[in-house]
Parts: structure tokens; C-alpha cells; sequence
């Protein structure tokens, strides 16, 4: 799990104030949002005393239950030993890796989404912005067991194999579709923290859930439980400043109809504070 280091990295040095954002921001104005967004942001306590170091691509997954009249997304619970973020509630989310360009998928990302995952990137390019996907599918079967893509799509014969990873896709006949993922969010750890992310924050209907594998989540993993939480709900829950700014775009994106053509807000520390722009 690596998403934005502003996450938390621990439990003491990105305390929120007490007036966290709360979900009247749903219909309200963009400039709104961005107001009291980055004004709460710049007012959470951290520790930015560590070396400085360069941000690494990230891309996170959040699931949305849509099937009932208030939309539920789902959590996990990090484990209490881990050093980074313990005890705290996440999306499943992790570092973009290299193998991720190569990877199939049944439909592909629509091209409002993908324009906007290479604005403002170094060297952009499709095969670059497709990983960001792959890597938000693949974090998520990791973490959760959950199989995201289109049943019954097959495998190219032999890529697959007996990879740990793909593998079980493959024998479920499972098969990424990147044209269901929405970009959401775009966030950078500030400077001096201990981790650095540039992380991507995808939404995707729970629909999109195909197959699962059992007991990828248990006392001795990575998440020791999953839950599924209204938003106003999770807002609650002990996570991060910037996860909490997320579910309130989330809110207002939902709001909005959750169109791919909504603008994705981008959070990124310049001249010594968080601002808020759109890509």
C-alpha cells in the first residue's frame, strides 16, 4: 500500500484540525471547494523535517456501491505492526511498477481520462497514463482479493502463466477494463515528509468487482478488514487529511453525475503551501 504520503505516514505528525471538511461541499461551486479544501490542508499539522526526496508514481482505487440511495465506498484497516500508517483506514492503492505498461486489458481508458492523467507529467505518453490504471487494478486484487474487469474477456495464450499476480485473472477469466475506471484526484506529498507519492486517485463502480479470491484479507495481512461505508460515514473513520479532501471531490464528482468529462482536482505543495488547481 503507498498512497499519498499525506496520507499519514504516522499517527502524530498530520493531525487535521477539529473543522474537517464535511459533506455540504457535494453541490457546492468549485472555487468553494477549493477554498476551504486547501485552507483546511494547509492548517494540518506535519513534520516536515525529514531529507528531502523525489515523489514516486502512485495510483490509488476507490470502489463505490451505487446500488442503494446513498453510495457506500469501501475501506480496509492497515495492520497495527506496520511502521507506515498502522491501525489506519486506506484505499487500496501502491507504487506504479514497471511491468504494469505491458499488461491486457478488455476495454481501454477513455480519452478525457486519459489526456488528464498526462497533464502536467513528465514525458507523458498513453502507455504511461494506461499504467497508472493497471497498477490501481492491480493494487487492489493485492490488498483486497478483488478481481476488477470484465468476465469471461479470456487471456492472451501465455502471458499469464503461474504469475502469483495475474495468474488468478487468468484462471478466472478476468480481464482488466480500464474504460470503467474515472480519475478523481491527483495529490502530491509535500516536501520533507518520510514518503513521497505522486499518486493518482481512480473511482469504479463496485459493478466492476468480477471475481474474488478468499483470504487475502486476515489478521496476519497488509488490511485485516474491509469495510463499505457511506461517505459521510468514512469521513469519520481515523484516515489521512488528504484522503478525507478526496471523499469530499468524490462527494461533489457523485453529485455532479460522475461523468468522465468533470475536471480532476490536483493538490500539490508550491511556495510553501498546498494549492488546488485542475487538470
Amino acid at each position: 500500500m503507498a498512497e499519498n504520503d499525506e496520507n499519514g505516514s504516522n499517527p502524530t505528525s498530520a493531525m487535521p484540525p477539529e473543522d474537517a471538511p464535511d459533506y455540504g461541499m457535494a453541490t457546492a461551486a468549485p472555487a468553494t471547494i477549493a477554498s476551504r479544501l486547501t485552507d483546511w490542508l494547509n492548517r494540518t499539522e506535519r513534520d516536515m523535517s525529514f531529507r528531502n526526496v523525489r515523489p514516486r508514481d502512485a495510483a490509488t482505487l476507490i470502489l463505490i456501491d451505487r446500488s442503494e440511495g446513498t453510495p457506500k465506498v469501501l475501506l480496509g484497516r492497515r495492520h497495527a505492526g506496520h511502521k507506515f500508517m498502522p491501525d489506519k483506514f486506506v484505499f487500496p492503492g501502491g507504487r506504479v511498477e514497471p511491468a504494469d505498461r505491458g499488461v491486457p486489458a478488455a476495454g481501454e481508458l477513455d480519452p478525457r481520462v486519459a489526456a488528464r492523467l498526462m497533464a502536467e507529467t513528465q514525458r507523458p505518453s498513453l502507455v504511461k497514463a494506461r499504467a497508472f490504471a493497471i497498477a490501481a487494478v492491480r493494487e487492489t486484487f493485492e490488498e483486497t482479493g478483488l478481481l476488477l474487469g470484465r468476465a469471461d474477456a479470456g487471456w492472451p495464450e501465455g502471458f499469464a502463466g503461474d504469475d502469483p499476480l495475474w495468474g488468478p485473472f487468468a484462471q478466472a477469466r478476468v480481464l482488466p477494463d480500464l474504460s470503467t475506471l474515472q480519475f478523481i484526484a491527483r495529490a502530491i506529498t509535500p516536501p520533507r515528509r518520510p514518503r513521497r507519492f505522486d499518486a493518482r486517485f481512480f473511482a469504479v463502480d463496485a459493478q466492476a468487482i468480477a471475481a474474488r479470491v478468499d483470504d487475502v484479507v486476515s489478521a496476519d495481512s497488509e488490511l485485516v478488514e474491509l469495510v463499505w461505508m457511506p461517505l459521510d460515514d468514512a469521513e469519520r473513520l481515523d484516515i489521512s487529511p488528504i484522503t478525507k479532501a478526496v471523499l469530499a471531490e468524490l462527494d461533489h464528482r457523485i453529485a455532479g453525475g460522475f461523468k468522465p468529462d468533470l475536471p480532476v482536482p490536483f493538490y500539490r505543495w508550491l511556495r510553501g503551501r498546498f494549492v488546488r488547481t485542475e487538470l
